[in-house]
């Protein structure tokens, strides 16, 4: 009876998946509140986004086994914030698996649900748009690395380690990143983890010009 108790106890700390999906929308919901004021020129509150972000970090720190199921909760339409919030849960998971302290992973999760952010700066119909972009509009949508740390690079809440994540995590070993190109050992570690999350989830969700 004892085992058998023990398997109540805690099936009953178990958050079920229609728990978590609903506390995951939420957060989507939430920062595409925060992104729309952003294009209105209002100014980042790091209060706001913890209030957001932390709780689902907890929640995916407890139950690993659920990271599998985010690119399905992913929605193509609203595919930009679905994206931010995804990429700071696996950032600050794969952080935690990589032996990061909590202080660390916390902030991992902070900086990659703002690791777009600066995309608030670029023009809507280009973030929309259902078709593949042209040349001209993806070299646009590259500024917005530059965009998110400029937004970011005043806040006292944000590691500086962070905030060079966050501008570099377009970059690719091999140079052919952008928006410097730059190679190796010049991308550290934690940028290396922020694209890392980006690209994974951004291949495996339905997207309105891509399939996953």
């Amino acid at each position: 009876s004892d085992s058998i108790d023990s398997v109540e106890v805690f099936a009953s700390s178990e958050m079920k998946t229609e728990d978590i999906k609903e506390q995951y929308n939420q957060a989507v919901t939430n920062y595409k509140k925060e992104f729309i004021g952003w294009r209105a020129g209002i100014r980042i509150d790091i209060a706001k986004i913890r209030t957001i972000i932390i709780p689902l970090l907890e929640t995916f720190s407890k139950q690993k086994q659920m990271l599998a199921l985010l690119n399905e909760f992913s929605d193509s339409e609203d595919y930009l914030y679905h994206h931010s919030i995804t990429v700071g849960i696996l950032a600050s998971a794969i952080s935690k698996e990589m032996g990061f302290s909590v202080g660390q992973t916390l902030q991992m999760g902070l900086a990659g649900v703002l690791a777009d952010c600066g995309m608030a700066k670029i023009d809507p119909s280009i973030i929309e748009k259902s078709t593949f972009l042209t040349k001209p509009e993806f070299n646009e949508v590259k500024k917005h690395t530059i965009y998110s740390y400029q937004m970011l690079k005043e806040s006292p809440f944000i590691l500086q380690e962070m905030k060079l994540a966050i501008f570099q995590h377009h970059e690719r070993l091999d140079g052919s990143g952008y928006p410097r190109g730059d190679k190796l050992d010049n991308i550290s570690t934690i940028s290396q983890i922020l694209a890392l999350a980006d690209v994974f989830h951004a291949m495996t969700s339905e997207r309105i010009h891509r399939a996953k």
